[in-house]
């Protein structure tokens, strides 16, 4: 799905009620309806509604959602500013449709503070769409803090009013903080950064059928990874096939006391499907990989820890999990890329080693993967202000070294070469675990050894990982679930896919 930003989401808007034709509102209409449908069938057990509406076509939302709910038998309390009542031309059409109702009660936004937020009441928020570009002040700034006070759900409508949709609000901003956030058509890009994301809460994208057309010709950068797009890289299981389709993988890591995460990254490998497995590791970690991994092979690379990784032709290597730091390690790594020129996986303690030059980067191959957190990523190249800086940061680096960046976060971000970023939406906090990293590392491997593209193999591995672990946390819980649950989890996903595969064709 493409992100696009405010002014295109305007032109798409423009270009729909030209070419399909419909007229703006009754494209106001249909955005509206959608949303009183999923509020009907997800707020059942509430029987009032507060909503606050706003002067523009926001506002004019929120109006025609009032009613509609109104009509299906809830209780519809409005609240506007009466000392203000200049509407946009389609909020005045659906606000005089709204009084034409007697049984909805229009307050002014001065009652907020005395009204009855009762446990059967949901806050609706229709007061500031998209174009927001500014900070909110006076009783607008009043309103929304005696709001976000309130335990009761809370619904923001296309985008938590106070929120900009194309940059990052001030740290002293007040914005609406929802529950729920019903946007239209598109994923907006503030929504997935961290700073701010939290204010949209959990998000719903309502398609209301903008032009499709202009959705295929408008470019962008910017991508969110949802099902459409992992289908069109996800390849089916050839039948006659043999364990030489399906590629080499060599998975280097683990020293003295950190075996563990090489064996999370191995597995994790196979279970991703690479034909042919190998983990490089130090002999101290001999018995504990071949009793949990025995479908990998083993290849020493040192004692208690890694001091020599030989080039193997026709092999992705992914390296890093549990590496360790050393000196002796150090120099075996940066001798392996020095004469090492195919694209490889880099993570962990291998960023962790070429941070500690500059000129370290220049030895990562044309067209890797690298996968730093956030502060890895600020070791290998320095600090920023704001996840905003930091993937603007991200896209300047990527072209520079020819490389793709996969920027773990909440909505762990792939970068290319060519400036476009990739959000992954799935995943949960039950991956804020130690070892969870160790799991992606071996699961682009292993899809980068069965012949995808880096682009293709840092995309499905991000979106394959979070999708993992979203079914992970429905069996364990968020809180209670282990890395070696997600790994479990695995074939679950690609059952998924098969059936979502095959039910396209």
């Amino acid at each position: 799905m493409k992100i696009f930003t405010v002014e295109n989401i305007r032109l798409a808007d423009l270009y729909t009620i030209q070419n399909e034709p419909i007229s703006s509102v009754q494209l106001m209409e249909r955005a509206s309806s959608l949303c009183a449908e999923w509020i009907f069938s997800n707020c059942k057990y509430h029987t009032k509604f507060a909503i606050f509406c706003g002067n523009g076509n926001n506002g004019g939302d929120g109006f025609a959602i009032a009613r509609m709910l109104y009509l299906k038998g809830f209780d519809i309390d409005v609240f506007i500013n009466k000392d203000q009542l200049k509407f946009s031309d389609d909020a005045l059409i659906n606000y005089k449709r709204l009084k034409d109702i007697s049984g909805i009660s229009v307050k002014d936004f001065q009652e907020v503070s005395t009204y009855n937020f009762d446990e059967k009441t949901v806050i609706i928020d229709a007061l500031f769409g998209t174009g927001l570009s500014r900070k909110l002040e006076g009783i607008f700034k009043t309103v929304i803090e005696v709001l976000n006070s309130k335990n009761n759900p809370k619904i923001s409508i296309d985008i938590p009013s106070g929120l900009f949709a194309d940059q990052i609000n001030d740290e002293n901003s007040i914005i609406f903080k929802a529950d729920y956030t019903l946007t239209f058509q598109f994923w907006k890009k503030t929504f997935l950064h961290p700073e701010i994301g939290v204010f949209a809460g959990k998000v719903i994208v309502l398609d209301i059928n903008l032009s499709q057309e202009f959705i295929e010709n408008t470019p962008t950068n910017d991508f969110v990874i949802d099902d459409e797009v992992i289908l069109n890289i996800f390849k089916l299981r050839q039948d006659f096939a043999h364990k030489g389709t399906y590629g080499k993988s060599i998975i280097v890591g683990g020293s003295y006391g950190k075996i563990g995460a090489v064996v999370l990254a191995t597995k994790s490998a196979l279970k991703t499907g690479s034909g042919l497995t190998f983990v490089l590791a130090p002999n101290c970690g001999y018995g504990v990989l071949q009793t949990n991994v025995p479908e990998a092979m083993f290849i020493e690379g040192g004692e208690k820890f890694i001091n020599q990784i030989e080039d193997e032709e026709k092999t992705v290597f992914g390296i890093g999990p549990g590496l360790g730091t050393g000196k002796e390690t150090e120099k075996a790594l940066l001798k392996f890329l020095k004469n090492y020129q195919a694209p490889l996986i880099l993570d962990a303690d291998a960023l962790n080693i070429i941070s500690k030059d500059k000129v370290y980067l220049e030895l990562i191959p044309k067209k890797s993967i690298i996968t730093p957190h956030p502060k890895e990523f600020e070791r290998l190249f320095g600090k920023t202000e704001n996840s905003f800086e930091r993937l603007d940061l991200a896209r300047t680096k990527a072209k520079e070294l020819g490389i793709y960046i996969v920027l773990k976060d909440h909505h762990t971000q792939v970068v290319t070469p060519e400036g476009k970023v990739f959000y992954n939406i799935t995943g949960n906090s039950g991956l804020a675990k130690g070892g969870s990293g160790d799991i992606l590392t071996g699961i682009i491997t292993s899809l980068l050894a069965q012949k995808y593209s880096e682009q293709e193999a840092a995309i499905l591995g991000v979106w394959l990982h979070g999708k993992a672990a979203d079914f992970a946390a429905e069996k364990h819980s968020k809180e209670a679930m282990q890395p070696t649950d997600v790994i479990d989890e695995i074939g679950n996903v690609f059952l998924y896919l098969n059936k979502k595969a095959t039910t396209k064709l």
